[in-house]
């Protein structure tokens, strides 16, 4: 794309005066207002982003692509809960430091928008960018404690089948029918169930479905153990990363659709599953904040935003405490907040939520806790080639053994101290359920109590099949993500909360433009196609907000894409039949009950 806006060095040139004055303490407006442009053009138009996740860094590459003056605000480190950490202290020997993570990274085939600006970022060797650095695990497993494991082969994109109602019927029974324990009847059922999401309008979706929690729609409670540790909880838990007891029937069955139709080889980027073949950073975040600063975006890199400031109707500044704690005032044309939620909610005024009522609504939205441990081994684990699922553990523990899927990055010549074969990434999606070794949930342990309890879980779950696949003396160390603080103490915190999606949480997302004028937002608890608090999600609603501002200003660049979930064709019948059904206050054909 051809740049229209100002050149770097002219950039500079023109606030070098509002970094002068911000050094004293005083308001220095990013762009003055002698140097706006008319309408249509992005020329001199200056965009304070406030936040560096994925949302922020996605607004930030579409605006300056589009010649807008970008500067972006992030308190910690840019990538968010994306990005990757190192390890203190890990390094010996010229080696990196030990890779570490908020969480495993995650990219499937339904991913449209993240891995267009994947394509995007230029990456040494690689034809389409980072995008190439996705790989395809082969597998996954359920894994039992007391029980044997279940194993199942990942399938890449697939090739395009025929998508009858029935077609998909079969072709969900035999993929659930791997699973042995579960009764014949149930898995039936199941499908009977997911058969009912599939043809219902997206008026049902939006109010019926939204507001039955995913456990009370697959009548998870009437049916055997086995059925709600498997498809109740366990799908949902590896798949849409949420809690099936609470979480809306809309968002979750609008993403188990997605997947199936990524299995049947309709609307797939690419295969099922997709995770990155190094570091995040190496891999990905480095090579965008290169990309971005090439195109003129600057970064303030520890500067932590206290409060939007509102008068006459418009976003007037923003009070932010700079990497020395000096407070300052920035001011810009136009303002995106890409905060998390959490943090994005006490920057705004009761003036802005009486402007835009949507921003009050967003405190009705949740948080919780799911967070990230690593576990460096000695030797690669005998395990799942892919994701690992301990379905019956207490804390919900879901893994994957990292070094077979970074095959030029080998841990022992690369990482630590040369004696680290493999990394062990664990998410902890459960923090309020007692463990099994201290009787006390993971908010309550010490950071080393949480460690052992994790391994003990993990341990139980994978070393009960006759082998030992993970052992003590393989164990080299561990690394719980700095974000969580205070557990163990009467006040746990936790820096980098996920928003969850409990029912009725989709009337309360708010959309990326806001009444106020010269004020959008972005994150993953933004209204996107993608129901869920994703990566995707965040580079959509990072899109949308690029969208809404060009809209405001009238400018003629192009839009951004924005790719929804696939719908089926084929079954629009079937949804049209059922939108005239719903209005007239009758059930969905196929729900018997």
């Amino acid at each position: 794309m051809t740049r229209t806006g100002s050149t770097r060095r002219t950039f500079v040139a023109g606030t070098a005066a509002a970094g002068a004055a911000a050094a004293l303490g005083v308001e220095a407006p990013v762009a003055s207002a002698a140097a706006r442009t008319a309408p249509g053009t992005a020329s001199g138009q200056s965009v304070a982003v406030l936040g560096g996740g994925v949302a922020g860094l996605t607004a930030a590459h579409e605006l300056a692509e589009r010649g807008f003056r970008v500067t972006l605000f992030e308190r910690r480190a840019l990538g968010g809960k994306a990005r990757s950490m190192d390890v203190p202290d890990s390094a010996k020997g010229g080696r990196k430091p030990l890779p570490a993570e908020h969480g495993f990274r995650f990219i499937p085939g339904i991913y449209h928008n993240l891995p267009d600006t994947m394509r995007r970022i230029p990456f040494p060797g690689n034809a389409h960018g980072v995008w190439d650095n996705l790989v395809a695990p082969k597998e996954m497993m359920f894994a039992r404690t007391g029980q044997e494991d279940l194993r199942l082969p990942m399938p890449g994109a697939g090739t395009p089948q025929p998508l009858t109602l029935d077609d998909i019927r079969r072709a969900l029974t035999g993929v659930l029918g791997t699973f042995q324990r579960l009764p014949a009847r149930e898995v039936a059922y199941f499908v009977d169930r997911l058969a009912v999401f599939l043809t219902s309008c997206q008026e049902r979706r939006d109010n019926q479905w939204e507001s039955v929690p995913w456990w009370t729609f697959t009548r998870a409670a009437q049916m055997s153990y086995d059925y709600q540790r498997i498809l109740a909880v366990g799908v949902t838990r590896n798949i849409v990363a949420t809690k099936a007891e609470e979480a809306s029937t809309r968002t979750v069955g609008s993403l188990l659709e997605a997947f199936a139709f990524n299995a049947l080889g309709r609307g797939a980027d690419g295969p099922l599953d997709r995770i990155l073949n190094a570091p995040t950073n190496e891999a990905w975040i480095d090579p965008w904040v290169a990309q971005l600063r090439s195109l003129g975006v600057e970064f303030n890199v520890g500067w932590t935003v206290r409060e939007v400031t509102y008068a006459g109707g418009r976003v007037t500044g923003i009070q932010i405490t700079d990497e020395s704690g000096v407070v300052r005032t920035v001011t810009a044309d136009h303002y995106v907040s890409a905060l998390p939620v959490e943090h994005a909610r006490p920057t705004w005024s009761a003036a802005m939520r009486a402007a835009d009522p949507q921003l009050a609504r967003c405190d009705l939205l949740r948080t919780d806790w799911m967070t990230g441990i690593q576990f460096y081994l000695t030797e690669r684990p005998d395990i799942v080639h892919g994701h690992v699922d301990c379905i019956d553990s207490q804390w919900s523990l879901t893994a994957i053994a990292q070094a077979e899927h970074w095959p030029r990055h080998p841990f022992a010549d690369g990482y630590g101290d040369g004696s680290v074969a493999d990394c062990l990434s664990v998410d902890i999606s459960e923090w309020d359920k007692p463990g099994i070794l201290y009787g006390k949930t993971a908010k309550q342990c010490t950071r080393d109590e949480v460690a052992r309890e994790v391994w003990a879980q993990l341990k139980a779950a994978l070393n009960d099949t006759g082998k030992t696949v993970l052992s003590d003396s393989r164990l080299h160390s561990w690394f719980l993500d700095p974000g969580v603080s205070g557990i163990g103490t009467p006040d746990p915190r936790n820096e980098d909360e996920l928003l969850i999606h409990p029912t009725g949480t989709f009337h309360n997302r708010p959309s990326a433009a806001t009444k106020i004028p010269n004020f959008y937002l972005a994150g993953d608890y933004v209204a996107v196609p993608i129901d869920l608090a994703t990566m995707e999600g965040a580079n959509t609603s990072g899109r949308l907000a690029a969208n809404a501002l060009l809209d405001r200003v009238g400018s003629t660049a192009p839009r951004c894409t924005v790719t929804p979930l696939y719908s089926a064709p084929e079954l629009d019948l079937l949804k049209n039949t059922d939108r005239l059904r719903y209005r007239i206050g009758l059930p969905n054909v196929f729900d018997l009950g």
